[in-house]
């Protein structure tokens, strides 16, 4: 699932969950929801359908032709292709918290076990945490060498890595609380026998 058509596929499998779609608008949902605008294009977003067609996952119906238009062609998902969003959903491993897919699998909770979520979780708090270290190693050793926008770079980096690490944070012990039994939810208040 860590290449690029894996991601791809992930997404077009979560979003045909939703409701049956033709690829004008897949692709625009694709770029709405994650943000692909620039990188997605037909070139890429057919030829991914193809293959999911060939190995089951979808089915192409065409509908009704448009005045003078060609019919649009409408993608649905198959029990297959449900099947193998949810074994690729349960996964957890460290593809599952790259940049390339977190924001897919991310996108694509509500459908992910709490146990699994909180596994993608602290694995992409552990991936940033690292990133973080690298970032203050790097400008620490460089720092002086660099001009001033290169700098400002760094720094910028350096934010975003310690932003994401704050939100995993909050996310993972909301994921926790809902996880613990419905009495342990609030520590006991004064007077409390608990």
């Amino acid at each position: 699932m860590g290449n690029r058509s894996g991601v791809l596929e992930l997404a077009v499998l979560g979003l045909l969950h939703e409701a049956p779609m033709h690829g004008y608008e897949l692709r625009k949902r694709v770029n709405a929801q994650f943000g692909w605008g620039r990188v997605l294009s037909f070139g890429s977003l057919y030829p991914c359908l193809k293959a999911m067609l060939r190995n089951g996952l979808i089915t192409a119906d065409s509908g009704t032709p448009e005045s003078g238009r060609r019919p649009k062609i409408v993608y649905t998902i198959t029990a297959d292709g449900k099947d193998f969003f949810a074994h690729a959903m349960h996964d957890a491993g460290p593809s599952a918290w790259e940049d390339d897919t977190f924001g897919v699998r991310f996108s694509f909770f509500g459908r992910t076990d709490p146990a699994t979520r909180l596994r993608i979780l602290e694995g992409r708090r552990a991936r940033m945490e690292e990133r973080l270290a690298n970032f203050r190693a790097a400008m620490s050793r460089t720092a002086e060498r660099m001009d001033a926008y290169t700098l400002e770079l760094q720094r910028h980096g350096l934010e975003s890595a310690e932003r994401e690490v704050r939100w995993l944070n909050e996310l993972i012990d909301g994921e926790r609380r809902q996880q613990r039994p419905p009495d342990q939810h609030q520590p006991p208040t004064q007077g409390d026998p608990r």
